[in-house]
């Protein structure tokens, strides 16, 4: 850079630089619109020059935004299941800290019943109507008997969908259900509430929600389908919440668990006696099917409530262990009237868990992080017995992820480097699929072949997107050739994984690889014939031995060993400057054609390399009839026998070095060709 334009840039890179300062000195310098002129050329200069570094940094460095988005990807991923752990740690500390304090609150609540039992209910029940008498609507919650208030406090309840506040309420716990009302905001006498809903302990579970600021303070009461979340004035409020609503619900199920079994050994109703011998074999035989399934145990009824909270937590781990130890208990067990109930209950939250983990395997999900991202939700499923429709869920779940990263892969800069990156995106999302596949589908072998229909229908996509950029964009032939070149390399990789899936790449291929062929030789054919109107028969003069020993090394890169032979001396040629660009074409063509070349496509190869040495052919055998000058007759045969001994043998021997099959065309195209006679009065002929 001159120094004018390093003391601009500098100037401008200042971090005192002031626009408006530098445009106004700079209008009361110049002479005219000149010099305007010429210092707004030196400032476009630079802009294209900045543009043009920042453009080639981001070429070199491209590899490494693409390995640096791979590794945040990756993190991110780990933190989610760091996250995830650390949330279950969190659960299973505030799990014991509850069970103690439940523990030490049930020694104390005995003592204290034991103490003042009468007066204790007595007082529940006096401040439970005193209350009560201020709810609008809530007198009819004193009719059933025994039921008194447990604890009860002002809340703030907010929406579910959106998180904002809806309305203040209060709430009533009383040892059978939970009342809601709502605060009126033009009371009338004592009234402060108008009853809102109430809810039986055993018909909801509570979750503790997790401090979000400046949602903080929260915790949700669920009915499925239904939820509620409600707001504690502080943490303290909440905790108390928490407690004493886990506290009571427990308390109700060994109530009723209690009454139950002293209602079993002694009946106040005398069975009937049947006098039908059968009848009361199949009573005795049912009766003790009964007995024998022991479903009181704790952990049995409160598994309902249980998958409920795993559920809500996303604890799909849990609540799958969970399932599968009551399968185990009750692989053994009769299918009794009160097993059938319970498996009701448990399927009907089944359902729920996969509907669930259907969501989490959803396109509309966020598909960052890779197939490993998905393995949560695939291994729950697969042990819930959903493997097919796991399957089908991961598949469209990357088959969404790897349309997004093409869809949003920039089309800049060259071709090939668009391929490379195309190719590297690709067929490293369908590598990492087959792995993770492998690795959760492991022992179901029956959905293998999903993958391969998946594969294949994936590759058609790439197909698409690879065809639109090298093939519709009309790109040269040796562009189009290192595109395919660098795609079926990619391809080969996935054969470490089991995959082979080249045959559908170039079958998918063929069709446009076909027409780029075509379209390239007319393209030859045309030139040739150009060139051949206007043919001289005039040695070839290079004018410089520089000139003449360039071409001398492009005909040994084509595999014209003996083109030395036909050089004279003072940079002359003993060649026609159109044999010497035909040979060039002919032979660049073939190489590139090569590169392309699928089995379904040696016929259409060969007929296009026949046609092109065709025009050539012919092309002599008519100046050989026709010329009338024996020295230019005499030129004309040195240059037929060059195409006919050394050009076309050379091409015959790299297509069967290259396919392992003779150039059958080509090769009855010069053996058709008679001998050449030089002598000049006599009529010479190729062909």
């Amino acid at each position: 850079m001159s120094e004018p334009g390093s003391r601009l840039r500098r100037l401008l890179e200042s971090p005192n630089f002031d626009s408006q300062n530098y445009v106004k000195q700079l209008s009361q310098q110049s002479d005219g619109d000149r010099d305007l002129q010429e210092h707004r050329q030196k400032i476009q200069n630079l802009a294209d020059e900045t543009a043009q570094n920042l453009k080639k940094n981001v070429y070199k460095n491209y590899r490494q935004f693409i390995e640096t988005a791979k590794e945040i990807s990756y993190l991110e991923s780990e933190m989610y299941q760091l996250s995830h752990i650390l949330t279950e740690q969190k659960s299973i500390m505030e799990s014991i800290t509850q069970a103690l304090l439940s523990t030490d609150k049930d020694e104390t609540s005995k003592e204290m019943q034991a103490a003042f039992p009468k007066e204790s209910e007595e007082l529940k029940q006096r401040s439970l109507t005193s209350l009560l008498e201020k709810v609008e609507g809530g007198k009819t919650i004193m009719d059933t008997p025994g039921r008194h208030l447990v604890y009860n406090g002002d809340l703030v309840e907010f929406d579910v969908d959106n998180m904002s506040p809806v309305q203040k309420v209060h709430a009533f716990l009383m040892n059978d259900c939970l009342l809601i009302a709502n605060w009126l905001a033009n009371r009338r006498g004592a009234v402060k509430y108008k009853y809102n809903a109430s809810y039986d302990l055993e018909s909801f579970a509570v979750v503790n929600v997790k401090d979000n600021p400046p949602m903080k303070d929260m915790f949700k009461i669920l009915m499925f389908p239904d939820s509620r979340i409600f707001q504690a004035e502080n943490s303290k409020i909440k905790k108390e919440w928490l407690e004493i609503l886990d506290e009571t619900k427990k308390n109700k199920a060994n109530k009723e668990r209690g009454k139950k079994e002293e209602e079993k050994p002694t009946s106040p109703v005398r069975a009937e006696v049947s006098t039908n011998p059968f009848d009361r074999d199949d009573d005795d035989e049912q009766a003790e099917v009964d007995e024998s399934v022991d479903l009181g145990l704790e952990w049995i009824q409160e598994l309902p409530e249980d998958l409920d909270v795993c559920i809500a937590q996303r604890d799909f781990e849990g609540a799958v262990d969970l399932l599968d130890k009551l399968d185990e208990y009750l692989k053994e067990q009769p299918l009794t009237p009160k097993v059938k109930d319970l498996r009701g209950k448990v399927d009907e939250r089944v359902k729920q868990l996969t509907d669930v983990l259907v969501f989490e395997l959803s396109p509309d999900r966020s598909l960052r992080g890779g197939p490993r991202a998905t393995r949560r939700a695939v291994s729950q499923l697969i042990r819930l017995g959903q493997s097919t429709k796991a399957c089908e869920l991961f598949l469209k779940n990357r088959a969404a992820a790897v349309q997004t990263a093409i869809r949003q892969l920039r089309i800049e800069g060259a071709t090939l480097l668009y391929v490379h990156k195309l190719c590297n995106i690709f067929f490293t999302g369908l590598l990492e699929t087959a792995k993770e596949f492998q690795m959760d589908f492991a022992g179901n072998a029956g959905c293998y072949s999903a993958l391969v229909v998946w594969s294949c229908s994936a590759v058609k996509m790439f197909v698409d997107a690879f065809s639109k950029q090298v093939f519709d964009s009309k790109e040269s032939l040796s562009t189009a050739s290192e595109c395919v070149k660098v795609a079926k390399e990619h391809c080969r990789q996935l054969t470490d994984v089991g995959l082979d899936l080249t045959f559908t790449l170039e079958s998918l291929l063929v069709k446009d690889v076909e027409a780029a062929l075509l379209s390239y030789k007319d393209v030859i054919v045309e030139a040739s014939k150009h060139r051949n109107s206007e043919e001289m028969w005039r040695r070839m003069n290079l004018m410089t031995p520089e000139a003449l020993a360039k071409l001398k090394d492009e005909m040994r890169a084509s595999g014209i060993s003996s083109f030395d032979a036909h050089t004279g001396a003072d940079c002359w040629v003993n060649l026609s400057y159109t044999m010497v660009a035909f040979t060039k074409q002919l032979l660049s063509f073939l190489d590139e054609a090569l590169k392309l070349y699928f089995p379904e496509l040696h016929a259409v190869l060969l007929e296009s390399l026949r046609e092109i040495a065709l025009v050539a052919v012919q092309h002599v055998d008519y100046s050989l009839r026709c010329e009338q000058d024996p020295d230019k007759k005499a030129f004309v045969v040195l240059n037929a026998a060059f195409l006919h001994d050394c050009v076309l043998p050379e091409a015959e021997r790299r297509f069967q070095e290259a396919v392992g099959k003779p150039a059958k065309q080509l090769r009855e195209l010069r053996k058709s060709t008679r001998p050449v006679r030089v002598n000049p009065d006599s009529t010479t002929s190729l062909v």
